[in-house]
């Protein structure tokens, strides 16, 4: 008992020191230990870096998570299982669950209908992209914002707790130093009167104490983190979301542009629901039963119409487009709503209208 009242006692006994030296220090009414500039870089790029990497961090978050009720919902799952030292379980995804929604709609339209077989080509190609986004995130968590964190909770609180035990050291110097200085001078006036110098050898600042271990020990904690191969592999990731994306999307196109739908051209030029009132319309005569090459242009309805997507022709008498080409489109009896005929240079052939857009 009388051993932990005594190291209780020097333990406040230090912190009244350190506090009576920072704040003379802060007044200007005693001298601090200039430490290595070497140190000091390495202070300020540590600095600098945990207070970066929280910002990415924090924003990377939330593009992966963008709602915040979500967000915050799944950091506690993911703390909650972390304690239990259990994995989390997949999340679905808003995507895949949008797909979901569709097919079931679906369902209840009537798969058979133009609607109802619509949703379910979209729905699939949304639960598609929901798969995807589910893996980027994945990726994403491990390859990116895991060493982060990492960083954040574990280099991070090393480097502050050193740092904290280097800055109470060099308080303890100082106050040592000034305390010894205090005490030299009454030696030193002490000597005056029978004429001997006194020896302030040991008043000078010793900064290479100090300076020899912590360039060491920051060198060490700052290098050894290693953002730039976590960003290469998030960029990496990234890529490969978009990409299938992009993939998705265009092979969603190409299905429904082989769909029959209820669309047909107007006079402005734009997409619009067609006339179903006309019961002598046959929407079943394809525009197979024709022959492409007999196919004549109208001597007055023709339009410009500009390409949107990539599309490769299923058989010969489909027209191969290209995107952000101009070609001639327009209409012959007995074609399907859902296409026109294209020509561009000597080539003609079938092109779906959900892959144009009419300039004239």
């Amino acid at each position: 008992m009388d051993f932990n009242v005594k190291k209780l006692a020097t333990g406040a006994g230090l912190l009244f020191t350190r506090a009576v030296q920072f704040t003379e220090e802060k007044l200007g009414q005693a001298e601090k230990t200039e430490l290595d500039a070497h140190y000091e870089n390495l202070m300020s790029r540590a600095d600098c870096t945990k207070n970066w990497t929280e910002k990415i961090y924090r924003q990377t978050e939330v593009l992966l998570q963008p709602n915040p009720i979500d967000h915050s919902g799944a950091r506690i799952e993911e703390f909650v299982y972390e304690k239990l030292d259990r994995k989390a379980p997949s999340r679905v995804t808003n995507g895949e669950l949008l797909g979901h929604y569709m097919q079931d709609a679906a369902n209840e339209f009537g798969p058979d209908t133009p609607y109802g077989s619509t949703l379910i080509k979209v729905g699939e190609c949304e639960q598609r992209l929901g798969a995807a986004q589910r893996e980027f995130l994945h990726t994403s968590a491990i390859s990116f914002l895991t060493p982060l964190r990492n960083f954040l909770e574990g280099d991070w609180r090393t480097i502050t707790k050193e740092r904290r035990l280097l800055e109470n050291l060099r308080l303890d110097l100082d106050a040592a130093k000034s305390r010894l200085k205090k005490a030299k001078a009454a030696e030193a006036k002490a000597a005056c009167e029978v004429d001997v110098a006194p020896d302030f050898q040991e008043t000078r600042p010793r900064n290479y104490v100090l300076s020899a271990s912590a360039s060491a020990l920051w060198s060490e904690e700052v290098e050894k983190v290693n953002h730039l191969r976590c960003l290469h592999e998030f960029v990496e990731a990234q890529a490969i979301y978009y990409k299938q994306c992009h993939f998705h999307m265009q092979e969603l196109q190409k299905e429904l542009g082989r769909l029959p739908n209820a669309f047909a051209l107007n006079s402005s030029g734009t997409i619009a629901t067609a006339d179903l009132i006309s019961e002598g319309f046959n929407s079943s005569v394809e525009m197979d039963t024709l022959k492409i090459e007999e196919v004549q242009a109208p001597a007055a309805g023709t339009r410009k119409a500009k390409v949107l997507y990539d599309y490769d022709a299923a058989d010969s008498s489909e027209l191969f487009l290209v995107a952000d080409e101009i070609i001639t489109v327009y209409t012959v009896p007995g074609m399907d709503s859902d296409w026109l005929v294209g020509e561009k240079g000597d080539q003609k052939g079938k092109v779906p209208v959900t892959y144009l857009e009419l300039l004239s």
